[in-house]
């Protein structure tokens, strides 16, 4: 069975003697910890209470796998939820997302987008209520945790940033309406908080505390915004050409020296290495990857858990009943070389329960084949669409959820984001070709090395490496691919690039400003 681990933190309380099993409120107190002298607003300040303060902080990233994902994945030619039957419709929110017909009242706003919003706020709330806390504290390692609750800051203003570009900037607990930041600024500051906190990180942690943030995840995220500066710091990043990091300055160098930087920062630190065996990186006991860099960690409890794989296989494939939803486009499936081991995350043709490894059937009760093409993503049959199943099921799950961790960022990204920059700076690098070469390497027999590198190739290699991961909107606005046409979409216009503020944030902060065409 997996290891046994809290909420979101292995031994997060560990310093409690107990630890505390359930999500705990902001002010939470550990069981089986003596409460300590408390600050003006009731919030505990021993070393039990700081931990049980940071723990919702944590927790708040396991909520990102829902609508920050779905909109990084769904609204590209990744995937699509295609309406099958009375199933999937739900409003119209999934094919609004995929056919990028979203306004600021439509329905993948009110689902998709509000839940961005107030996902990464509701963390930014929890953080601030801890560094307020820790103003009064006399706990130990008081630096340590107020740094991992500024990083996860950051890095849920770095979400917002990329899906709605400026938004207000609270450090305080108190939310009193205020005008929106400017992309540039909130980019400023995730950057500023990461290069502050990094420096109070520990490069790694116990076993027991797996899963805590480090200097490598502080860098990692740093290596992502600086590859990302070009689109970043801008409210109107071009929408159909390539956004180089090479034509930003962060300080005295460009934003691409900066991405190689933090980059190298992690590939010199000894800590991360690539798994010989690429798909472990997603299997259930995935927390031994060495890959692993920032992660949201799940577990094999109810309610706590994965369910990437229950949302895309067929009703029959497994126990409990998935949904049958998500499928890949035929565009995504083959772009992958029949030799390359990462096409095996896709099941296509006749299917069987993956419990049992027995023929499946369909409702009908004829044999479950999956097709590559889907005809009519209004009225999808079954089977239709390849499934992409990274994240394969854990045979200790708790009905829905499985214990794979999922990573934000892992090894294999920030050799791709070395690689790019150092395209960016020196087309045709014979660095940045190495690099993809690396990754290659482990996932062909016998190698299949490119004989080249642009830019093309190094967004090939992404879609390759990165299927299914979160990257593929951000990938594709920063090299101008997104408002292009694929299945089942139109070209868009350039407003696309960023998300609507939806209606309901805009009521309740009126010195909101939409953004540009919604």
């Amino acid at each position: 069975m997996k290891r046994f681990i809290t909420f979101v933190l292995v031994g997060l309380l560990a310093a409690c003697h107990e630890p505390i099993t359930e999500p705990p409120s902001p002010n939470f107190a550990a069981r089986g910890c003596e409460p300590g002298p408390s600050n003006d607003q009731g919030r505990g300040s021993n070393p039990c209470s700081l931990l049980a303060l940071l723990a919702p902080v944590y927790s708040a990233l396991h909520n990102t796998q829902d609508n920050y994902y779905n909109v990084s994945e769904i609204s590209t030619d990744e995937m699509i939820v295609p309406t099958r039957g009375q199933d999937w419709y739900d409003g119209g929110t999934w094919l609004d997302l995929h056919h990028q017909t979203w306004t600021a009242t439509s329905p993948a706003t009110l689902t998709f987008l509000n839940g961005i919003w107030n996902d990464a706020f509701s963390g930014i709330t929890r953080a601030n209520e801890l560094l307020d806390a820790l103003r009064n504290a006399r706990g130990r390692d008081q630096a340590i945790i107020a740094a991992e609750a500024r990083t996860l800051r950051a890095f849920y203003y770095y979400q917002l940033m990329d899906m709605f570009g400026g938004v207000p900037i609270f450090t305080t607990p108190q939310f009193a309406p205020q005008p929106r930041n400017t992309r540039a600024e909130v980019f400023h500051f995730i950057e500023s908080e990461l290069l502050e906190t990094r420096t109070a990180l520990p490069d790694s942690w116990v076993a027991a505390d797996y899963g805590r943030m480090t200097k490598g995840a502080a860098d990692a995220i740093l290596a992502s915004l600086y590859l990302n500066a070009a689109v970043f710091t801008s409210d109107a990043p071009s929408a159909t050409t390539y956004n180089s990091c090479a034509s930003v300055r962060v300080g005295v160098q460009t934003a691409c020296h900066a991405a190689i930087a933090a980059a190298d920062r992690i590939l010199n630190s000894g800590q991360y290495s690539l798994a010989a065996d690429w798909h472990s990186n997603f299997a259930p006991d995935n927390f031994a990857s060495p890959e692993n860099i920032l992660v949201v960690k799940n577990l094999n409890q109810p309610g706590l858990g994965l369910n990437f794989v229950m949302r895309a296989l067929h009703y029959n494939q497994l126990t409990p009943t998935p949904w049958n939803g998500f499928a890949a486009l035929a565009e995504t499936y083959r772009a992958f070389d029949a030799d390359d081991q990462r096409r095996g995350i896709f099941l296509a043709g006749p299917q069987v329960n993956l419990d049992t490894g027995e023929p499946a059937f369909d409702r009908s009760g004829a044999p479950l084949v999956f097709t590559v093409d889907i005809i009519d993503e209004n009225n999808a049959g079954e089977g239709e669409g390849t499934r992409i199943v990274k994240w394969p099921p854990d045979p200790n799950r708790a009905g829905p959820d499985n214990g794979n961790d999922f990573a934000y960022f892992r090894l294999g990204e920030i050799l791709l984001i070395k690689a790019e920059a150092l395209n960016a700076l020196y087309p045709g690098s014979g660095e940045a070709l190495a690099l993809l070469n690396a990754l290659r390497a482990r996932v062909f027999e016998p190698d299949k090395p490119l004989a080249t590198v642009d830019r093309g190739a190094i967004l090939r290699e992404r879609l390759l490496e990165l299927t299914a991961e979160a990257k593929r909107r951000q990938d594709l606005i920063r090299h101008g691919r997104y408002t292009q046409a694929w299945s089942f979409k139109q070209a868009g216009g350039p407003r696309l690039v960023l998300m609507p503020i939806p209606q309901s944030q805009l009521a309740a902060n009126p010195m909101l400003v939409q953004n540009p065409g919604y």
